[in-house]
Formats: structure tokens, C-alpha cells, sequence
């Protein structure tokens, strides 16, 4: 999905504070009509990035989220009437999560339970691809046995941090992504791979990974819907550094691309895309 940046100038945006971020952020941002014109997006983006990633390494380990618009993408991928299911390389992925609720797998609340219902049990990948957080177990258990099967999975050694070829998150109307919410101890846990996070605010734990892990993927983007998240969209994107209160704007890839698959009701304040749907802009850290 090119972005020549023909709309104009990048705006450029100051950004300051104690959480470390790349010397420069590209954030490309691409505007569809809808959320079904968005969720047809979202399905080609996870299928290029899957194809780049086999092209390149034979493989393609995608973490995916939660939430109601990457279900709709997740129907799209595993519909035979549609064109992303033959092209989807199955065989070559392994899915993770990026984080979960403290629920068993067939809970309503599970990030899992929708993904398999949704995808997982339309398409053939086998149980050999699939790792999912046990949310079932005792959060710490639960975050610690996923840290270890990363590091094994990914033959990790010493303080490595594993590289996904590409890492789907969500944001919450109160800035939080992935289950890194305000003013909570994961913000500040940076020796982990994943983490359990208690989110005070909600009286609930949540496993998560952690945003030096999703920061380190090839390819991260947000996957962002609706009104309600208009405004916030525009304050984690645009507004003052604060990720304290703000978690999203702790995600700064390293590679220094972020990229965000918007309909037009969440971009309404963010400046006008290019006749292709497409605007860019820049933070410096």
C-alpha cells in the first residue's frame, strides 16, 4: 500500500519525554469510506505483509489483537468468496496474540475465542501454528509461560527480543493499545517479554506483551474505527507526549514507520489524506 506522500509536506511534530522513541517517526496513515471498506483493507495488509514475510524468510509470525473491526477483517480472510483466503499463505504463518483477557478460551471476553471463531476454524492452519495465551491461568503464570514459549519458538538467547514480521494492534477510547492502559505497571516494564498488567481502573489483570517487543516487530499498525475514537486518535497522534495517560504513544517502531488503517469517522481530525486516501506525518523524538 504505497503512500507517495503527494498530499504536501509531512507535518512534522515535537515529541519529548523519558520513554525512549526512534530519532524520527514516519506515521503513514490510510483512509478508507467505511468500516467494510476498512475491514477489506485491513484483510490486504495482513495478507501483503504475510506474502513479504514467506518471500523473504519463509515464514510469517503475525500477533494479532482483539476487538470488533480486525473480526470483520478475520471473516473477510477466511470467506472462500473472497480473494485474500487463496492468496492467505497458511501454512507459513504462526499466529500470536498480542495480549489477552484473564478468561478461559471459550469465555465470551476472549481475544482467542473470537479469533477462532471468526477465522481460526475456517481456515487450514494446524494447532502447531497457533499459540495462544492461557488466560485461564494465573495471570504471572500465565504471562511467564508465554515469555517462555516466545523465547523458544523464536530461539531466543540471553536478552534477544523476538521480531514479528508484523504486529495488529487496537485503541481504546482512553489511548491505551494492546492491554498497556493508563497509568498501570506495564507501562514501565521494559526487561519482559510479556507481562501481567493489573488494570486498576477496570479491576481486571490482562496479559500483555510489552511495548519494547511490539516496537521491535518488521511492520506495526493500528487498526482504528469510529467517532469515539476521533478525538483520541488525534492526541496520541498529533497531541503533547504523555504516554503515562496516553499508552499508544509508546508505539515508535524502530524501524520508524508506524502505519494506522483508518475509516473516514475516526481520521475526521487528523489533516485531509491525498486523493488516494493516504497522508503522512512526522514526529521527531
Amino acid at each position: 500500500m504505497p503512500c507517495d506522500g503527494s498530499q504536501g509536506h509531512p507535518v512534522k511534530l515535537e515529541a519529548r519525554g523519558a520513554f525512549p522513541l526512534p530519532q524520527k517517526l514516519k506515521i503513514v496513515y490510510y483512509v478508507e469510506p467505511d468500516a467494510a471498506a476498512l475491514a477489506r483493507r485491513a484483510a490486504e495488509y495482513f495478507v501483503e505483509t504475510a506474502e513479504r514475510a514467506v518471500a523473504a524468510r519463509g515464514q510469517a509470525r503475525i500477533a494479532i489483537s482483539g476487538g470488533a473491526t480486525p473480526k470483520a477483517a478475520f471473516a473477510l480472510l477466511a470467506d472462500h468468496e473472497q480473494p485474500w483466503r487463496a492468496r492467505m499463505p497458511w501454512e507459513m504463518l504462526d499466529l500470536w496474540w498480542v495480549d489477552e483477557r484473564c478468561v478461559p478460551p471459550d469465555n465470551p471476553d476472549s481475544n482467542f475465542k473470537m479469533t477462532r471463531e471468526a477465522l481460526l476454524d475456517h481456515v487450514p492452519v494446524k494447532p502447531e501454528q497457533i499459540h495462544r495465551m492461557e488466560g485461564e491461568l494465573e495471570p504471572v503464570v500465565a504471562a511467564a509461560r508465554y515469555e517462555s514459549e516466545l523465547r523458544s519458538s523464536f530461539r531466543l538467547k540471553g536478552a534477544e527480543t523476538p521480531r514479528f514480521d508484523v504486529v495488529g494492534l487496537g485503541m481504546g477510547p482512553d489511548g491505551h493499545t494492546a492491554s498497556l492502559f493508563p497509568h498501570t505497571p506495564a507501562l514501565h516494564e521494559l526487561g519482559r517479554l510479556v507481562t501481567a498488567n493489573h488494570v486498576e481502573a477496570k479491576d481486571t489483570w490482562r496479559i500483555t506483551l510489552t511495548w519494547p517487543v511490539i516496537n521491535h516487530a518488521a511492520e506495526v499498525f493500528f487498526l482504528v474505527s469510529g467517532e469515539d475514537k476521533a478525538r483520541i486518535l488525534r492526541e496520541v497522534m498529533m497531541g503533547p507526549r504523555d504516554p503515562e495517560r496516553l499508552p499508544s504513544q509508546l508505539i515508535a517502531p524502530a524501524t520508524g514507520i508506524l502505519s494506522l488503517l483508518l475509516d473516514r469517522a475516526a481520521a475526521a481530525l487528523l489533516p485531509e489524506p491525498n486523493a488516494q486516501g493516504c497522508g503522512i506525518l512526522e514526529r521527531n523524538g
